[in-house]
């Protein structure tokens, strides 16, 4: 992201923390001193653009395959003296057997510079691999800190242990998580019911897909033959061809 987006993204975000009234969670996993605002698809242009970032979604495609969508979006401000976060796989409550094909695909986007001093999500490369989930606590053997300046965006498998590290400094740490997973799994953000329909309408076709609008392969995610998004046109529904009656 250029310097124009990051200020644009960081203001937008803190002033969504105000006027939503924002308050850390009572729990150590989102964080107790961290301010998370959830569903930003249906908050503005900004957020928008960033589900549709040309950078990034040929690589989560040749992660996850076509027809993948928008998980959940959301922003982390990690404030300081908050302590790490567990570590833990994104899809974790899948029950699927371990390792799996690649499920989930997850961005974070750093809208501060990410340093190990204030919060820089912590990785354990190649556990995307392993047999089990991490031990929540603690770093781990082979634990890295994915330091990067504000405008970077870290793409990893879902199945990667990882998890926000704690802040010792004096700034915050803002970073938006642009999650994505494969068509045929459930969204950690229900889309179709969190974004309102006036705000899908203005969606570019790509994204009304992402956000699960459309079909999975001609077939999942239908109403009564046809597509969704026939629901957002005022052409009105039409079946869909190849579907079975």
């Amino acid at each position: 992201l250029d310097g124009g987006e990051i200020a644009a993204l960081r203001a937008r975000v803190l002033e969504l923390e105000d006027t939503l009234g924002i308050a850390p969670a009572p729990n150590i996993f989102e964080g107790q001193k961290t301010l998370r605002i959830y569903n930003l698809l249906a908050r503005g242009e900004l957020f928008e653009r960033l589900a549709e970032h040309d950078g990034v979604l040929p690589i989560v495609e040749g992660v996850l395959g076509r027809g993948f969508l928008v998980s959940s979006l959301s922003s982390i401000d990690i404030l300081p003296g908050e302590t790490a976060q567990p570590m833990h796989a994104d899809d974790q409550l899948i029950p699927l057997p371990r390792p799996h094909v690649p499920i989930v695909c997850n961005t974070m986007w750093a809208i501060t510079d990410f340093r190990a001093d204030n919060g820089a999500t912590r990785v354990v490369p190649a556990t995307h691999r392993a047999a089990e989930v991490p031990q929540p606590f603690g770093d781990l053997d082979g634990t890295v800190v994915a330091e990067m300046p504000a405008g970077s965006v870290l793409v990893y498998n879902g199945s990667l242990w990882h998890g926000g590290g704690a802040n010792t400094s004096s700034a915050r740490r803002i970073g938006v998580a642009m999650n994505y997973c494969a068509g045929w799994i459930r969204q950690q953000e229900n889309q179709q019911l969190g974004i309102p329909l006036d705000v899908a309408r203005r969606f570019s076709t790509r994204l009304r897909k992402l956000a699960g609008f459309g079909l999975y392969k001609r077939l999942l995610g239908h109403i009564d033959r046809c597509s969704p998004m026939d629901l957002l046109d005022e052409s009105g529904p039409r079946p869909v061809v190849g579907m079975p009656k």
